[in-house]
């Protein structure tokens, strides 16, 4: 954990409690060992979606469904909520709490591979106003190429686990072997979101890490009038 876990459990103590349903499948999903969101990323996400009120939202990652449903409940019902999800155990549990919870009709799970299913959507001209990418780690900046065409200019793009328990900071050297790889991609990633002129970023030591991106409009091209 990023931040003292004293501070942390404080935190949540005085601003989060999730629902009894949504308690049900987090603790399910522990038991389980399934990686779902933190409490304190919890607390984050459901104010940007309170705070952006998007219309159209797009999930990637989505697991046990959990953090899905707490996005959704935030929502007005004629929003369009869309989720991706490849691993068959996953979306069957997906499914099935779904299902539990009046969610069937209201969330939409894309089956398959991201970077597959991504490419499907910009096929189809499909926008989104939120975008919350909770995936495989190392494909982020795979999946960014197809993101920057979906989310609309003035869009908000939310990416968790981005400083790695702390790994981030680290040489890569220092760094096991194995790991190597996907702690290069996201130090590149984090390095393209915060200077690129297409996105406004800022990271923050919530939960695992979070980059909280906003899709700029068209650079404006400045022409100098001044007389000579």
């Amino acid at each position: 954990m990023i931040v003292d876990e004293r501070m942390a459990t404080y935190l949540e103590s005085i601003s989060w409690q999730i629902s009894p349903h949504l308690r049900e499948v987090e603790e399910k999903a522990r038991e389980r060992e399934v990686p779902i969101i933190r409490r304190s990323m919890q607390s984050l996400l459901a104010f940007l979606i309170r705070l952006q009120k998007p219309e159209r939202v797009l999930e990637i990652g989505t697991a046990v469904g959990f953090s899905a449903m707490l996005m959704r409940e935030e929502l007005p019902k004629e929003a369009v909520f869309d989720t991706i999800e490849k691993v068959p155990a996953r979306i069957r549990d997906a499914r099935e709490n779904f299902a539990n919870f009046n969610h069937e009709e209201d969330i939409h799970l894309l089956e398959g591979d991201a970077a597959e299913v991504l490419e499907r959507l910009v096929s189809e001209g499909k926008q989104y106003d939120f975008i919350f990418m909770d995936a495989a780690k190392g494909q982020y900046s795979v999946f960014l190429e197809f993101i920057e065409k979906l989310l609309v200019p003035g869009g908000m793009l939310v990416t968790d686990n981005v400083l790695q328990d702390g790994e981030i900071i680290q040489s890569r050297y220092a760094v096991n072997r194995r790991d190597r790889t996907i702690h290069g991609r996201m130090r590149d990633f984090l390095y393209y979101l915060t200077h690129s002129e297409q996105w406004d970023s800022v990271i923050l030591p919530v939960g695992d890490g979070v980059a909280i991106s906003v899709k700029k409009g068209d650079v404006p091209v400045i022409v100098d009038n001044t007389c000579k």
